[in-house]
């Protein structure tokens, strides 16, 4: 070891105090890491410097470097860029990298051919073709496609045209092609739809509507109604996604928020696409070499991989905090995109809301693929056997329950109900509890009311309804009390169905057989399970409460209104979902609701204006984040017995 040693420090002192690019081998000559650095020998002596002051991935890294190589260049620009050049082609284990960024899937519509087509593809090329993407996998760009298909008819098979049979397929008869192949459309109409596809994937959506509505009108003045009613109808369907797909960034900016999560040595990086100003898509991607790296480098290694393999940059990237090699990474986009690129840190405001927002997603998207993993491994099998010798279980539990109460001081209280099955979480059987207890705060209270809706004997005997299906276990978010009330109301309706509950912080496990709960090591499979399942109850009664303290502030301030009764606050609420979309709507939109009148809403736009100038002109919505409705459309009931939906995927 000390020859190794010596070997290695005679090898930094050859190093020369230029800009370039430094690669660390192990004894077999494989590459281990590659970095740049303004000055070589005193950036690579740093590594070699005081053993205990490392952090644990260098402490990895050091004892097996063997030999350094280098590449001395002119500048530390030129250095950043081969710094990542060489990434690319060696993908050494100690860098941070986009894992499995080789197979991200694109959007692909082959404008250089005569009748193009919009299909999927691994592989970018310079074809002439416009792509879009990467999406982080098959069940988001699908997503997008099924959307685009609803909205333009256009092809995507490889059919000649015309095709001798004639005959067009299923896909005409559904209206998800417009049948080229028949030789019976016009290949310039078909082009402009094309165009509008394009138009529709940068955000682009008010030039659509305003194209299809001159059109429509058009086809309508020259008597082509057949024509006009198509035109129609896709505007009809682009106001129904623009009604979804609500403003959060009244700048109408293109931009990308970008935001992390990390957990058990993981990170996850959530991208969040507003072009202009609307939320088109949310992505996450999973790094590797990231465990024990600041956030300032996993941004900077992220932008450098992400936009290399992103046919489009948005005029402006969002952080929550600077990158590493700032000045650089703007050179870099700005050399990339052939325009100026802002990366922008926010302290407060709508954009730090929806870093917030992002934030939280990336967390529950990086439960949510381990949770996967697990499962795919046998791991997830593997739990659930060891949860069954651990609380004396009569069978597997491959159903479980996990109910969460979320309050402040008792207010506005909600529970949540979240199922897994088989140690995967099956959200389209989640449900959400409003409290109805009133009085003092009463954490058992609600959780009781919470546990006697969810198996009162109507629910349980309707063998039609996906109440009646019961768990393996009960788990509860909390100690010994909330385990006691859950056994009680259990025995209350006569079910014999197994129940735990696990404790936050100490993360004890309390169970009905046991007189001292049970303290389970880290490593435990079960217990991380058990904690996944408990951190998704939490997190999905938190949004919920999020969202009924939104509504009802929002409710509140209409009831200040004089001439806005009930049927017209429930209606304003449909439509608008919060008082800041309500504030950024047009007196035409609000006086085109039905029963509406352009005074009173004249009065609203008054009331909310000097209310805005009370409160200093916050831009930050109502709950100090921004509403980003669920990609479901529909109206929250605050009913139990509506199926709820999870909202990771697409924010809050």
């Amino acid at each position: 070891m000390p020859q190794e040693r010596e070997e290695i420090r005679r090898q930094v002192d050859s190093l020369p105090e230029d800009p370039g690019v430094y690669i660390f081998k192990d004894e077999g000559g494989r590459i281990l890491y590659i970095g740049k650095a303004a000055n070589l020998k005193s950036r690579v002596r740093s590594y070699f410097a005081d053993s205990h002051l490392l952090s644990p991935k260098l402490s990895q890294l050091v004892p097996k470097i063997r030999k350094i190589d280098f590449i001395a260049t002119d500048s530390e620009q030129e250095a950043f860029l081969l710094e990542w050049n060489l990434i690319k082609e060696h993908r050494p284990p100690f860098n941070i990298r986009l894992r499995d960024d080789k197979s991200y899937p694109y959007l692909k519509i082959t404008l250089n051919e005569e009748w193009p087509r919009v299909v999927v593809t691994r592989r970018l090329e310079d074809d002439g073709s416009r792509y879009f993407g990467p999406f982080a996998g098959a069940l988001s760009l699908r997503k997008t496609l099924k959307l685009l298909s609803r909205l333009f008819p256009f092809r995507t098979c490889n059919k000649k045209i015309p095709d001798k049979s004639g005959r067009p397929c299923l896909k005409y008869y559904i209206h998800r092609c417009c049948a080229p192949c028949t030789g019976k459309v016009d290949p310039a109409e078909y082009r402009k739809m094309i165009e509008r596809v394009v138009l529709f994937l940068e955000g682009r959506h008010e030039e659509i509507k305003e194209e299809l509505w001159r059109r429509m009108e058009e086809a309508a003045e020259k008597l082509e109604f057949e024509k006009a009613a198509l035109l129609r109808d896709q505007l009809f369907a682009m106001e129904k996604v623009m009604q979804k797909q609500k403003v959060i960034l009244p700048s109408g900016e293109d931009a990308d928020i970008l935001a992390l999560a990390r957990e058990g040595g993981e990170v996850c990086v959530q991208v969040f696409r507003i072009r202009g100003g609307r939320m088109l898509g949310a992505d996450h991607f999973l790094l590797e070499g990231a465990e024990g790296e600041a956030p300032s480098r996993i941004f900077s290694n992220f932008i450098r991989q992400f936009y290399t393999v992103n046919p489009f940059i948005p005029s402006s990237i969002i952080l929550p905090s600077p990158p590493e090699d700032e000045d650089l990474l703007r050179s870099w986009l700005r050399e990339r995109a052939g325009r100026e690129i802002s990366i922008e840190i926010p302290e407060e405001g709508e954009k730090r809301g929806l870093l917030e927002m992002a934030e939280r997603n990336a967390l529950a998207s990086l439960r949510q693929e381990r949770i996967r993993r697990m499962c795919a491994s046998g791991a997830g099998l593997k739990a659930l056997e060891e949860l069954k010798e651990l609380l004396l279980l009569p069978r597997l539990p491959r159903r479980i329950e996990c109910y969460d109460i979320s309050d402040i001081r008792g207010d506005e209280a909600v529970g949540s109900m979240v199922v897994f099955e088989e140690g995967m979480p099956k959200p389209s059987s989640y449900r959400r509890f409003r409290i109805r207890c009133g009085g003092r705060p009463d954490d058992y209270a609600m959780m009781r009311e919470v546990l006697q809706r969810r198996f009162s004997g109507e629910k349980i005997e309707d063998k039609r309804s996906s109440w009646s299906e019961l768990p393996d276990l009960v788990l509860i978010d909390g100690g010994k009390g909330h385990l006691n009330v859950a056994l009680s109301v259990l025995r209350e309706r006569g079910l014999d169905i197994p129940a735990a509950s696990i404790a936050k912080e100490e993360e004890k496990i309390y169970t009905p057989f046991r007189p001292d709960p049970l303290t389970l090591p880290s490593s435990s499979s079960a217990l991380r399970l058990l904690q996944q399942i408990r951190d998704e109850a939490h997190r999905f009664a938190i949004s919920y409460h999020r969202k009924v303290r939104a509504r009802d502030l929002f409710s509140s301030k209409l009831e200040e209104i004089p001439g806005i009764g009930p049927k017209r606050r429930k209606m304003i609420l449909r439509k608008f979902g919060s008082l800041d979309d309500l504030r950024r709507a047009s007196l035409e939109e609000i006086a085109a609701l039905p029963g509406m009148t352009l005074s009173l809403a004249r009065r609203i736009k008054e009331h909310l204006s000097e209310e805005k100038a009370e409160e200093g002109g916050d831009e930050r919505s109502e709950e100090g984040l921004l509403h980003i409705p669920p990609s479901r459309g529909g109206d929250e009931k605050d009913d139990e017995s509506r199926k709820a939906q999870p909202d990771s995927g697409s924010g809050e």
